[in-house]
């Protein structure tokens, strides 16, 4: 109602000074009895209210349906009016419902073959990549091993990939269970010897046997994966340790990966999880992709888990994950 009024002020006002010169009319034409032009102005205002309480019913609905502020679109674009005004805009609105329907479906439809093609492409990649590894497995040529390390670098490059395409479609491929978590960071680690045994860094794992959470598993080994390679990356060559462990507080079970290794610079903390972000140590290390802490961010998220980084320059980084109202 009050749109609507805000909306007639123009017209009433215009209405008012038109009256008023009626009766100025009646007054310069020497009518000084009001009660001809007093009923001439209350019919012609009669008139004019009947009009306004015509175009109030006739426009009820649009004018409530701009009060809502932020209506559904599908709101937005239902029914009629006998209004001209009104009626144009709702087919206008309901074309471009329309278009931008079309618009959505075209856009889903592309992803989703963007998608598909993604992890097709990776999982023919994976097959001549393990044709490879096979045949450099008995090797003893020296410069098998750097063809070993080069193989198992495009392996994780792919896994990245395929995980990230996954991301798009995260509710999908989510799935909740009972994990280990002393399992899940035994098959990481040893997922990763030869990068620890190269790097000169060792693994020191100090979680319970009974230790569980409700997590998805697969994408529990991603993080995992992502966090550990990350500690012995940025700690290599300093015959340090990697440790990994695990500890209940209160109704949560923590997590946390703890390495020596470079640290990261109090300029760069914030932005670690932005995708594409790689900061002063990417640019040193140059194998830094910023992808991997912003997938695990956003996985995290996804499953209401949390994550926090701890760090000072040239001290190493403590990764938290946080498994709220685990502990039992």
């Amino acid at each position: 109602m009050r749109l609507f009024w805000r909306d007639q002020l123009a017209l009433i006002g215009f209405t008012a000074l038109q009256l008023a010169a009626v009766a100025v009319v009646f007054w310069l034409d020497g009518y000084k009895d009001f009660r001809v032009a007093g009923y001439a102005l209350l019919l012609g205002a009669a008139v004019f209210l009947a009009y306004l309480a015509y175009r109030y019913l006739t426009c009820r609905s649009f004018y409530l349906l701009l009060q809502q502020g932020q209506p559904r679109l599908e709101e937005s674009v239902q029914g009629k009016e006998s209004a001209a005004l009104p009626n144009a805009l709702g087919e206008l609105l309901q074309a471009q419902y329309r278009h931008y329907q079309n618009q959505i479906i075209e856009g889903e439809r592309q992803q989703r073959n963007h998608i598909t093609f993604m992890n097709h492409w990776v999982h023919q990649m994976k097959t001549p990549l393990s044709v490879l590894e096979l045949l450099l497995q008995d090797g003893g040529d020296p410069r098998d091993e750097s063809m070993r390390e080069e193989t198992e670098r495009i392996r994780k490059g792919l896994e990245m990939v395929l995980y990230m395409a996954r991301l798009e479609t995260f509710e999908q491929d989510f799935q909740v269970e009972t994990v280990l978590l002393r399992e899940a960071v035994n098959d990481v680690i040893l997922d990763n010897k030869r990068l620890f045994i190269r790097s000169f860094v060792y693994p020191d794992m100090q979680i319970g046997d009974d230790l569980k959470v409700e997590t998805d598993g697969k994408w529990l080994r991603f993080i995992l994966q992502q966090l550990i390679s990350n500690a012995v990356k940025y700690s290599a060559g300093s015959r340090s340790k990697v440790i990994v462990r695990a500890y209940t507080s209160d109704r949560a079970v923590i997590l946390e990966v703890i390495d020596s290794g470079a640290g990261i610079p109090a300029s760069d903390l914030s932005r670690i999880f932005q995708p594409f972000f790689t900061g002063e140590n990417g640019r040193r290390f140059k194998e830094s992709t910023g992808m991997g802490l912003y997938i695990v961010k956003s996985v995290l998220d996804k499953m209401n888990h949390e994550i926090q980084v701890e760090s000072k320059a040239g001290y190493g980084t403590t990764a938290r994950v946080i498994f709220p109202f685990a502990a039992r």
